[in-house]
């Protein structure tokens, strides 16, 4: 006796469906890891439930990279880009970080949140150290970006003040040259020099 074959529709028992989802869902991350080793590729899932609840797999360090690789791959299929589509991919990686937050909060807010695992809460753990992570790669990219445009400065203006010191030196030579007298003390009687 075969399996009969599932007619793709919405299921309608609310267990049958979630076993389903679970189940799919868990043969769909399987898959995704599998064909990132087999294949050496960078593969990002991203599955929300019907209650929100956000599951995940991603085969390099950081999701937002490769939502960034398909944001601007898909800009440039699409042609010439507008003003809101860059600033989208621009600030892409803190719209997940935004949602993350959101879907905590809608987690807890839920009479369910009880019903957690330890397995949900370290899954929510990692994924706030991953957002953590980018936000500090961002802070520490801004602030290198910052000294580098200061110490250009700082190079800028001492070459300025090494310009206005040469000027300055050799403009009170010009002005010392007519003030002070030259003593020629060879010219000098000997008994004048030796009283001195």
């Amino acid at each position: 006796m075969g399996r009969r074959k599932l007619e793709i529709k919405r299921i309608e028992d609310k267990s049958s469906r979630q076993v389903t989802f679970s189940k799919r869902r868990n043969g769909l991350l399987k898959k995704a890891k599998e064909l990132s080793v087999l294949c050496d590729l960078d593969i990002g899932a991203i599955i929300y439930s019907c209650r929100g609840k956000l599951y995940h797999y991603c085969s390099t360090n950081s999701l937002s990279e490769i939502l960034q690789r398909y944001h601007s791959r898909a800009e440039t299929e699409a042609g010439p880009s507008t003003q809101v589509c860059e600033k989208q991919a621009k600030y892409s990686r803190f719209m997940t970080c935004e949602e993350l937050l959101q879907v905590v909060e809608r987690e807890f807010e839920e009479p369910s949140a009880d019903d957690l695992s330890v397995a949900d809460f370290m899954h929510l753990e990692k994924q706030f150290e991953t957002a953590l992570i980018q936000a500090r790669a961002t802070k520490t990219h801004l602030l290198l970006k910052t000294i580098s445009s200061l110490e250009e400065k700082e190079k800028l203006l001492e070459e300025e003040k090494i310009l206005l010191q040469e000027k300055q030196i050799n403009g009170s030579k010009g002005k010392s040259k007519t003030k002070i007298p030259t003593i020629d003390l060879n010219a000098l009687p000997f008994e004048e020099r030796m009283s001195d």
